[in-house]
């Protein structure tokens, strides 16, 4: 459950009372454990996965009823932030023009012993001044691209208000997700981190840190793009755009900005589950010119070596997202590293094929979906999946009526896919919201290689309300997931 799906009055979920609300209905199903999406300011196509920094935790996200109650914001002001349109999708521009307009006058109205707290916050978040003089620089050049600014522009002075004032926003999100997080532990439900492998070329971290990436320093330009080859979610692969890491280069000083990234992940979630984790393998390099991720070839990532190098005491918080491409380059590193992978029911029903995503091969030390943001919903699959892989799989799961097409909040047909994920030896199963609800494709979070109506998916309170908390409950207890 991403928090931009939350129910909420603002146009997007957030860390309201919303949040602590479905912290409350999970703990009382007999949940322990709630998945995040990344907390990135989002990029193109509103994706997560597309941030202007790896570090800075994404305002949309801000309560201003909070700020209300700190007496920074009247309730007038509040209620200008209330979206008068659907609740069923976040809308982001709407959402990110009204949060930064009271975001900017609850900055106004800060005392001095306030603003020393936040000048002594942005000392202990060593990654903060750079990325309050991006922002500062990059409204002061209508959002051009750091590439196009004058060279000896990117480290003017800047104006130490501006510069205060994204310090701000980053202290109350911090401060605002902080409460969220002790009350859902107190609760029992430890929070599950996701980390982007790249960040977008037009991001704060490149800008900063420009000699980490494979990068022309004459054009400030990309050598090479991340991407994947061709897989289960693009026949042509996906090309990605983003810069990739000069692994050699990060070595010289011990992978410092890896440790740095890891040490504020960590403080801010219980478990990370490290997108793309191959790529620490090896990763699909594309040329900076090609028009189609086909163009790529694979190159040695860092290896163990890396891990021993910046895990200190996270190595058994960590989940291995190692989907795609596999290989015994990756296969070596999950065993170096002891990592649980993950494990898709969806991806387990191919007819003749004895797939590792079948549940009677899943290890103990595993996380098992029943989808992730990247799948169709599990009712969505079952429509969409040829006859030969559902009949596959609904015998495999023992589900023997002729009406398996029947969605929604009891759907038979999708509870004896659930229950056969929750059975297995797995010591993580782990499931979307929307196949709580049993919805349709019409549900789904996000379709690899497109751009348009993605990352939008929100449910209400009365969805909410009409989930089967019983059944849940049963089945959490049955198989000893409580």
């Amino acid at each position: 459950m991403p928090i931009f799906s939350l129910p909420g009055p603002f146009g997007i979920g957030g860390f309201g009372e919303e949040a602590y609300g479905f912290i409350d209905r999970i703990a009382e199903m007999g949940f322990r454990l709630w998945q995040l999406l990344p907390f990135t300011i989002v990029g193109e196509g509103n994706s997560p996965y597309s941030s202007i920094s790896v570090f800075a935790g994404n305002y949309l996200f801000i309560d201003p009823r909070q700020l209300q109650a700190e007496g920074l914001l009247s309730e007038e002001e509040v209620r200008e932030c209330i979206y008068p349109g659907t609740p069923h999708t976040a809308d982001y521009p709407f959402a990110g023009e009204k949060k930064l307009s009271v975001l900017r006058k609850a900055f106004s109205r800060l005392n001095g012993e306030s603003l020393e707290k936040i000048e002594i916050f942005s000392k202990e978040q060593a990654w903060l001044s750079d990325f309050a003089l991006f922002m500062f620089l990059q409204k002061k050049y209508k959002g051009m691209s750091w590439r196009e600014w004058a060279e000896e522009i990117k480290r003017e002075p800047a104006d130490k208000d501006e510069l205060l004032f994204w310090m701000f926003v980053q202290y109350v999100f911090l401060k605002q997700w902080e409460k969220v997080r002790e009350y859902g532990n107190r609760k029992g439900i430890a929070f599950i981190g996701d980390m982007p492998i790249y960040p977008s070329l037009d991001s704060c971290d490149v800008w900063a840190n420009e000699n980490l990436f494979q990068m022309d320093p004459e054009t400030h330009q990309p050598l090479q793009v991340a991407g994947v080859p061709p897989d289960y979610f693009s026949e042509n692969g996906q090309l990605w755009g983003n810069p990739l890491y000069d692994w050699m280069e990060m070595k010289k000083d011990g992978y410092s900005w890896w440790k740095q990234r890891f040490t504020h992940a960590f403080s801010m979630f219980d478990i990370i589950r490290i997108d793309h984790f191959r790529a620490f393998a090896s990763y699909w390099a594309v040329p900076a010119d090609s028009v189609s991720a086909k163009e790529g070839h694979w190159e040695s990532g860092p290896g163990v070596s890396f891990f021993h190098s910046v895990w200190e005491n996270w190595k058994d918080k960590i989940i291995a997202e190692d989907l795609g491409s596999y290989g015994q380059d990756v296969e070596a590193l999950l065993e170096a590293t002891s990592f649980p992978g993950m494990r898709v029911i969806q991806f387990a029903f191919t007819p003749g094929a004895d797939s590792i995503h079948l549940p009677h091969h899943y290890p103990f030390r595993c996380a098992a979906y029943i989808g992730t943001h990247d799948n169709t919903t599990l009712l969505g699959w079952l429509w969409e999946s040829s006859m030969e892989e559902r009949e596959f799989a609904l015998r495999y799961c023992g589900f023997q009526d002729t009406d398996w097409g029947r969605g929604g909040y009891h759907s038979r047909s999708c509870r004896s896919i659930i229950e056969t994920v929750w059975k297995s030896s797995s010591d993580t199963a782990i499931i979307p919201i929307q196949d709580m609800c049993g919805f349709g494709n019409d549900a789904r979070m996000n379709l690899p290689g497109t751009e348009k109506d993605n990352w939008r998916f929100r449910v209400t309170k009365e969805i909410l309300e009409q989930i089967d908390h019983e059944y849940f409950k049963h089945i959490n207890a049955l198989y000893g997931r409580k």
